[in-house]
């Protein structure tokens, strides 16, 4: 089992991904620069979804007991959560792709360079 993870880690080790990320030392430096409009726009959209998703699904539930008009919780909360969805979506777009790039970068090149000794030790 372990020949097999060490195989592993070492075919991770040689992807083009992690290498030039190693090559390069990927830092998290890129966090302590100021966000840019994009960014702002992009939580500020997340930021709506999260106040449009269950909260207007809970609201629509009261308001169909209110009225006992069932399908307002029928048809209305799918649509609700739906589009909160999707405004979940476009925002994590916007502040997101580059951000989750730059992390996922540093996490390959420390996490590599961590386990790599281990992979390639032999063992006796």
């Amino acid at each position: 089992m372990q020949k097999r993870i060490k195989t592993l880690i070492k075919k991770i080790a040689a992807t083009e991904f992690v290498r030039t990320a190693i090559e390069e030392q990927a830092d998290l430096s890129a966090f302590k620069e100021k966000p840019s409009l994009q960014v702002i726009v992009g939580v500020l959209l997340i930021c709506i979804a999260s106040l449009l998703g269950w909260p207007a699904v809970a609201v629509l539930g009261v308001l169909a007991v209110k009225f006992n008009e069932p399908l307002l919780v029928v048809i209305g909360g799918p649509l609700v959560y739906g589009f909160s969805h999707l405004v979940f979506m476009f925002g994590m777009y916007f502040s997101g792709v580059k951000y989750t790039i730059i992390f996922f970068r540093w996490l390959s090149r420390v996490t590599v360079e961590k386990i790599s000794p281990w992979a390639n030790r032999e063992e006796v």
